[in-house]
């Protein structure tokens, strides 16, 4: 029964339309695309390059070059926010992950980060608490102690 399910589920994912990313427009999310480059090379490098008459920017290529043939890519993509700021990303996506930056990104605080005083006193005493702790473990107790 479960190989009659797991073919049924089988063929209905293989019937399912296929999407055709190539003949997606922009303009059905609202912005026209003005220009649209995608070169794909034999051995697996690219580049991509779109502009959208809304000001989005997407510039990226990348090439089989990573461990096990994986993608390393790098690029940046643009555009403005609804306030009118203009927003800048660079990104480098290897074997160290996706690499965003940008002046409008999160910075976690620099590290080592001065750690508060309350903290260092609460590991203080589980150091304290650790060590009486083992020390009870190895006490001989009063009944087992010569006369």
């Amino acid at each position: 029964m479960k190989f009659v399910i797991l073919a049924f589920l089988v063929g209905v994912a293989a019937a399912a339309p296929k999407p055709d990313y190539a003949s997606v427009s922009s303009e059905e999310y609202g912005a026209k695309t003005l220009r649209r480059e995608f070169i794909m090379e034999d051995d697996g490098r690219y580049n991509l390059d779109v502009e959208t008459d809304n000001g989005i920017l997407v510039a990226q290529s990348g090439s089989p070059d990573g461990p096990e043939g994986a993608v390393v890519k790098s690029g940046y993509f643009s555009w403005t926010a609804p306030d009118g700021t203009p927003v800048h990303v660079k990104f480098v996506a290897d074997e160290n992950g996706y690499q965003p930056e940008s002046d409008h990104l999160p910075v976690a605080p620099e590290f080592p980060h001065p750690i508060p005083q309350f903290v260092l006193d609460q590991i203080e005493k589980a150091r304290r608490e650790d060590l009486d702790r083992s020390s009870e473990e190895y006490r001989v107790p009063t009944s087992y102690r010569a006369p």
